[in-house]
């Protein structure tokens, strides 16, 4: 049975998704304020990461003396290039604060229940399994370890990716929730050749999110990207074009677009990969979604880089109408479980846990 601190922190979660993705280096924490059983306020880490979630939720003219405030994770301490979290919450009255995550930053952690306590603020950690990995992303931006790495990919049936006489495999409803996929990450990598066949936007084409593009990463080692394509029409939107160092040349169609190209001198084997995901993370880069065809997916699986894979499978089997320009047997060897609960018409749609 679920308590009362249960259902506010799931409702504080549900908030905190709004802005997964957009945040910068800081985490989409969401915050719920609760009086005599009542929310009476909320709020969200804004987009770039400031103000904070418990910030904007108390900035309201509102009496929250004796309030208790539900968190997905742990009220700041630390000044940085704003103040501690903690100082408002005392100031404006809260008595008690639950939490779901501590924070990983090493100036936070562990620290806030002391903080509040000393000002006679009780706080509690409780934690919400179903969002243990909510933060992973973050976590692993704090141990400087790669970004968390994604996949979506659409299939058949019988696992095919390429429909011989259409473009699309899956539904208009997946491809909806393809692109609220999108809306989760700060970074799409995708390659040349999948952008080049498609003359995909990569964006989130859905109303409320229309805004939100998230950064491109195009693979090109051997320069074949196309120069009229649609996605390089938006000028608020960074790209950047990953070419081998021995081909890299200064291309004015770039410089007048303000394309940015990340030299590597190559992409082949496990190592290549990982270097080239720690050049992305130094860019400021902790969710990224990979959207290729099989042959680049196939290489991160292989070499053990993709932390979860969302699969979109449709009800049909495309027989002699479908093809593959690499191996499906990597996906058809994984289990299809963990199935999330949308409806997509006939689709089906799972988020598989690789590593």
């Amino acid at each position: 049975m679920k308590t009362k601190s249960s259902n506010f922190l799931n409702l504080a979660f549900n908030i905190a998704k709004i802005n997964l993705g957009k945040t910068g280096k800081n985490p989409s924490v969401g915050c719920v304020v609760v009086k005599d059983n009542s929310v009476i306020s909320s709020g969200i880490t804004s987009i770039n990461g400031r103000p904070h979630a418990e910030f904007n939720a108390l900035s309201y003219k509102k009496n929250f003396k004796n309030a208790h405030m539900y968190v997905t994770m742990e009220p700041c301490v630390h000044y940085g290039v704003t103040p501690p979290c903690t100082n408002i919450i005392i100031r404006k009255g809260i008595k008690k604060v639950y939490f779901s995550n501590y924070d990983f930053d090493k100036r936070t952690f562990k620290k806030s229940k002391i903080n509040l306590k000393k000002r006679g603020v009780i706080a509690q950690k409780k934690t919400i399994q179903k969002y243990k990995n909510f933060y992973k992303s973050y976590y692993l931006f704090k141990k400087k370890a790669l970004p968390l790495i994604d996949a979506k990919i659409a299939v058949s049936k019988d696992f095919y990716t390429i429909k011989k006489k259409s473009k699309w495999i899956t539904s208009e409803l997946s491809r909806k929730k393809a692109h609220l996929i999108r809306s989760n990450y700060d970074c799409i990598i995708s390659t040349s050749k999948s952008i080049n066949k498609d003359n995909s936007l990569l964006n989130c084409r859905i109303n409320g999110f229309n805004k939100n593009k998230p950064d491109l990463i195009i693979i090109d080692t051997n320069n074949k990207i196309k120069k009229k394509l649609k996605l390089f029409n938006n000028k608020k939107r960074k790209i950047f074009v990953v070419t081998k160092r021995e081909k890299l040349k200064k291309d004015v169609f770039f410089i007048k677009k303000k394309i940015n190209q990340i030299s590597i001198n190559s992409l082949v084997n496990k190592k290549d990969f990982i270097d080239l995901f720690k050049l992305i993370k130094n860019k400021g880069y902790s969710r990224v979604l990979i959207e290729c065809g099989l042959t680049f997916l196939n290489k991160l699986i292989i070499n053990k880089l993709v932390n979860n894979l969302y699969i979109f499978q449709s009800a049909e089997k495309l027989l002699n109408n479908g093809k593959n320009n690499a191996s499906n047997s990597y996906l058809k060897n994984i289990k299809l479980r963990n199935k999330i609960n949308v409806y997509l018409g006939n689709d089906s749609l799972y988020k598989i846990r690789i590593k």
